[in-house]
Order: structure tokens, then sequence, then C-alpha cells
């Protein structure tokens, strides 16, 4: 029975690093680009809700829909106007300037709103369903519902409409997609606040039970980047697949081990796996 809550709660835990890494996943996927700023859009969703709750009464996962439309919009701006800028500079200079975002977003919130930690409060904070000796906590349970929902969308989008078939042809050769009359800067625009904007809505999902702050992209960018590099970078199936077993990884071995080395057991297996599939596991061999 204990073996089993675990891996009920490494599932859940799982869809909530699911929801947040899809977006990542997206941006690399369609724009060929590592957003290491991305935690960052993260947080500046979470604020949105939090205040969001704390001036108009909403709840985070109402919030979460304004928390995507504004960070998205947010995305598009900068994706235009500074990361367009270096999409075919070297490698170095899209990372400088992403980790140059990075500090800038992050040091803009804490003169906004300073480094208090901030909280919310909700009638389903610390419910749980019980079912047969099982817990399901209902935060969780929400969070890990619609990053599957999430993740089918966004799946069921890029794969059975003319706008996602236009991602994957940019994705695939810019070039080509261009002398196809497809507007390329248009759908690197959409990808990059699609992908920011996703993130944030996963920041406001998980609000109910992670406390927000300046810092808090801090605690899950690498988490973030081990689960999309888990399954396979580009891949939104992988990103989900390997949210969900990073959370299984981690609630297993905390049955053995302390809570502490969670994250120990986590990374070594993860350079185990990419020690044998170094492209992912959902990622097709090059």
């Amino acid at each position: 029975m204990q073996l089993l809550q675990a891996i009920i709660d490494g599932i859940l835990l799982g869809g909530v690093y699911a929801v947040i890494s899809i977006g990542l996943t997206l941006v690399f996927g369609v724009i060929g680009i590592v957003n290491f700023a991305q935690a960052q859009f993260m947080m500046v969703g979470m604020f949105i809700a939090y205040y969001c709750w704390r001036y108009f009464d909403l709840d985070p996962l109402a919030g979460s829909l304004l928390a995507f439309a504004g960070v998205f919009v947010l995305g598009v701006m900068i994706q235009r106007f500074v990361i367009n800028r270096v999409l075919r500079a070297p490698d170095v200079a899209q990372i400088f300037l992403t980790v140059g975002l990075l500090i800038v977003l992050e040091n803009l919130a804490l003169i906004v709103f300073g480094s208090d930690f901030r909280t919310v409060h909700t009638s389903y904070q610390t419910s749980a369903l019980h079912l047969g000796g099982l817990l399901f906590s209902v935060p969780y349970l929400l969070a890990f519902i619609i990053s599957i929902l999430v993740g089918f969308l966004l799946w069921a989008v890029l794969n059975n409409t003319w706008w996602g078939r236009a991602v994957r042809a940019t994705a695939q050769d810019s070039m080509a997609a261009q002398l196809l009359g497809i507007s390329t800067s248009r759908i690197y625009q959409t990808a990059f606040g699609l992908g920011v904007g996703l993130t944030a809505l996963g920041g406001a999902i998980i609000l109910p039970f992670v406390t927000t702050s300046p810092t808090v992209g801090n605690q899950f960018a690498v988490l973030m980047f081990t689960v999309v590099v888990l399954g396979g970078l580009g891949n939104i199936l992988g990103a989900v697949v390997g949210g969900i077993v990073a959370g299984l990884i981690q609630s297993i071995s905390s049955l053995v081990l302390p809570i502490q080395l969670q994250n120990f057991v986590l990374f070594v297996i993860f350079i185990l796996v990419l020690a044998v599939r170094p492209e992912g596991l959902l990622q097709r061999r090059a």
C-alpha cells in the first residue's frame, strides 16, 4: 500500500512538472533556442494569478487564463524585439541573451514586488480524495489533469490544424516554409509567446501549493530542463512523460532514502538514461 501511494504521489507530482515544462520544449522545438529565462516567465504568471486572487478574489485556476494571456503578449513582444535578433547568431550569443533576460526579469520582480514570499488560500488547498485507503491531493490532482489536457490539446493543434502544420514546417526547414508562403517570423513570435504563456499558466496552477517570490523560478529551472531533456527536447509528449518519470523517481526514492536525496537519485538516473539514449526517451534517433 505504501508503494502504491508513492506511485500515485509520483504521478501527480509528475503532472506538476509536465505542465510547467511543456512550454520550454515547444520553444526549443520550433525556434531552436534554449530559453534559460523560461522559469522566470513562470514566476511572472504566478504573480499575475496571485494578484488576481488578492484583489479580485479569483481562484488561481481561473487566474491562470489571465496569466497565460498576459505572458503570451509579453513573450510575443520579447521575441519580436529581442530574441529575433539572435536567431542566426552563434549559440553563445543566444545563451547570454536568455541568461541576461533571466537576470532582468528576476531583478525587475524584486524591485516591483519585493522579496517577500506570498501564498494564496483556497477552499481545496488542503483537501484530498480518499479511495480504497489511498489519498489523492486535490491541488496536485487538478494540476495533473490540466497538464494532461494541455499536452493533448497542444499535440492535437500541432498535428491537426493548418497552423500546427506551419509550425512543424518552420521547425523542420524555415527556408522551405518561407518559399511555401508561411510567415516564419509570425510563427516564431506565436510559438515563443505560446511557450512562455503555457509555463505561466502552469505556474498559476501550482500556486495553491507553492509560495511565490521573485526567485521562485530558481527552484524549478533545473527540474524543467531535466524533464524536457529526459523526454526529448522539442517533443511535447516527451515533456509529459519526462515529468511523470521524474515525479515517480522522486516519490519512490523517498521510501528508502532521506527526502533530501530525491534530486540526487533523479539526476543519477537521468545521467544513466542519457548515457543510453542521449536523444531522450521519446525522441527518435537522428
